[in-house]
């Protein structure tokens, strides 16, 4: 891969890493399903300049319904009830294994060992975080950031179902599934009233954070990033998606202190190995990936990528 393009990959992983710290700094006052909200609604905003994806309109939908409302309704939730950022970053990456053992249920699709050792690996490592995660993590945010990671996982396994072909068109479509009931949802949950006084008061950080998630996370990552896997192999892209959970660490690490345990380290490690297993052993053992597999090579932000490389 020629330098620009490693640069430009790269340049993807940091923004998708740092996306976590961001998506924290905006949940500052406002209610994790409306911020989910804003963020597709400004992605809509794209729309007239993006092709529609050659599939019916349900089935991007209902993509959208796991790839995006689930996943990251779940994910800004689990952020506001004090998933630290960095952690969160990690424990996303479960989707990956999760995808595996899901497409060997629903899809009868047979992993191959290496896969299967992977899967094994990065169950382990997340019980170990889960041991580390430290009393200052409340157990339901870690519960609900794997939810968060199954959720994607399960919109992985629509897209191999459905045939759904993968691309920015898919991200800016799938995104009209989600302004409106996560709106609702939080109208429901939070009641009108906190609503309203959210909306009301929108800090300058709460705009930012939502131009950074929607336009250089969601936007910009993507078209990079799609633009990328035109050009190379899957297999030559896909595993920049293993520096997420690093930069996202470190980011949090410098922008909130947040240091995690020595277990917490032990458990991401076997986790993030694991997760190179799934990914990475089909090309050592000489086999072209399948969708599944290449789809568990994304991280943070990059279910886009994934649902390409197939």
């Amino acid at each position: 891969m020629p330098l620009r393009d490693t640069l430009s990959a790269l340049l993807v992983m940091v923004v998708w890493g740092m996306n976590f710290v961001v998506i924290e700094r905006g949940l500052d006052g406002v209610p994790p399903l409306l911020f989910v909200a804003l963020r597709f609604a400004v992605v809509l905003l794209a729309l007239p300049f993006v092709a529609r994806p050659a599939a019916p309109l349900r089935r991007v939908l209902a993509v959208g319904a796991c790839m995006s409302l689930g996943q990251f309704g779940l994910l800004y939730t689990a952020l506001a009830l004090g998933m630290p950022p960095g952690l969160a970053s990690l424990v996303l990456q479960a989707q990956a294994v999760l995808t595996v053992g899901l497409a060997a249920l629903v899809l009868g699709e047979r992993p191959l060992r290496v896969q299967l050792a992977g899967v094994g690996l990065g169950a382990v490592g997340l019980g170990v975080v889960a041991l580390g995660r430290g009393g200052s993590v409340p157990a339901v945010a870690l519960v609900v950031c794997v939810l968060a990671a199954l959720s994607w996982a399960t919109g992985n396994v629509l897209v191999r179902r459905l045939g759904v072909p993968g691309g920015l068109g898919l991200t800016v479509w799938s995104a009209l599934v989600v302004p409106v009931p996560a709106l609702g949802l939080s109208l429901l949950l939070d009641g009108p009233a906190v609503v309203g006084d959210a909306l009301a008061h929108l800090s300058l950080v709460t705009w930012l954070s939502t131009a950074y998630t929607a336009v250089l996370a969601s936007l910009v990552g993507y078209g990079i990033w799609n633009r990328l896997l035109e050009r190379h192999p899957a297999s030559d892209v896909a595993p920049f998606t293993l520096l997420v959970p690093p930069i996202g660490i470190v980011t949090a690490w410098l922008a909130d202190g947040e240091v995690p345990t020595l277990l917490v380290v032990l458990g991401g490690v076997l986790l993030v190995l694991g997760v190179g297993l799934v990914t990475l052993g089909p090309r050592w053992r000489g086999r072209p990936r399948s969708g599944v597999t290449a789809l568990g090579a994304a991280g943070a932000r990059s279910a886009t990528a994934a649902r390409a490389a197939r």
